[in-house]
């Protein structure tokens, strides 16, 4: 580990304290999130994100910062199609939506745990195995070409191995009783559909993971810059969520630009031994293609399929 275990003391709490004010100051009431809320919370996890990166500019150098800066972006940029996920898990289970912001709140807490393992554990790969370097490269020129096949997210919770292990294990009630995750009936501990929701979204945000943690391993492998990162990118996700939910049909074109981003840090992943692709070049290409992919949905709208004269009712 480079950095000091006060600088990893230090940051995580600052990231624990951030997410108990979020949950138990500005979300204390099972109530809807507004779209004014969301948007605050967005720019402020962007604006403490980007004055990070100022800290670490001033401390660690120049290099280190757009390290950070395009590790940031990267994740950002991926985490967005975390979204959409949300909608449909959260349309599959009919999840209300006052107990949205506690099921995304509890999700992202436990994909930092996980990102931190799956980071160090990627990190160690790499220093121990460097093969390895080809087959992440390969595995994120693989998913990004996938990507851009994709027509439509599906998402079939009925087919996740975790959670038929967690219904064998704990009963689970067919309703919601409020925002409890868990209640006691007749002596016995049942879990409510809103727990079995947090397990969907923990072991989807693994399948995130595959991509996003080798993704920023081909800009740095330094663990730290690595973890505030991604801890930036998904802290701001749920209010994102909030504030992006309605809208984020419109951007049918995102999804091209994830896919040329992906296959953009695997072949960067793959040349590491024979060029190097500066890391300002990689910034300017990741902010680039992202920004361009948004303008072109915008510019370009989807047409609304025609309805068909036979589908409609009989006039009497």
């Amino acid at each position: 580990m480079d950095h000091s275990i006060l600088l990893w003391t230090v940051f995580n709490i600052f990231i624990i304290a951030m997410l108990i004010i979020d949950l138990t100051v500005f979300h204390d009431k099972d109530d809807k999130e507004t779209i004014r809320q969301a948007l605050i919370w967005t720019g402020v996890w962007i604006a403490l994100a980007l004055i990070f990166g100022v800290g670490i500019y001033y401390y660690m150098g120049t290099q280190t910062a757009l390290d950070y800066y395009t590790g940031y972006l990267i994740e950002k940029s991926l985490s967005v199609d975390n979204i959409f996920v949300f909608l449909l898990v959260f349309s599959y289970f009919k999840v209300p939506e006052e107990y949205q912001h506690k099921v995304l709140f509890w999700g992202i807490f436990g994909a930092l745990i996980m990102r931190f393992l799956f980071i160090f554990t990627g990190v160690a790969l790499l220093e121990r195995f460097h093969w390895i370097i080809y087959i992440f490269g390969g595995f994120l020129v693989f998913t990004g070409i996938k990507l851009a096949f994709e027509k439509d997210k599906e998402v079939h919770p009925e087919r996740n191995p975790i959670l038929k292990l967690v219904r064998k294990i704990i009963p689970t009630t067919k309703s919601y009783h409020g925002s409890a995750f868990f209640i006691r009936k007749m002596g016995k501990l049942i879990a409510t559909p809103l727990f079995v929701v947090v397990v969907v979204i923990e072991t989807t945000d693994v399948v995130f993971a595959l991509d996003s943690i080798p993704a920023i391993l081909a800009i740095t492998r330094d663990e730290f810059i690595v973890y505030s990162s991604n801890a930036f990118a998904i802290l701001g996700l749920r209010a994102l969520y909030f504030a992006l939910s309605g809208i984020m049909r419109l951007f049918h074109y995102l999804h091209y630009g994830l896919s040329a981003i992906l296959v953009f840090v695997g072949i960067k992943m793959l040349l590491a031994d024979f060029y190097h692709i500066p890391t300002p070049f990689a910034l300017g290409f990741i902010a680039f293609t992202l920004a361009a992919s948004v303008i072109a949905s915008i510019m370009y709208p989807l047409e609304e399929a025609p309805i068909d004269e036979e589908d409609l009712p009989d006039e009497e």
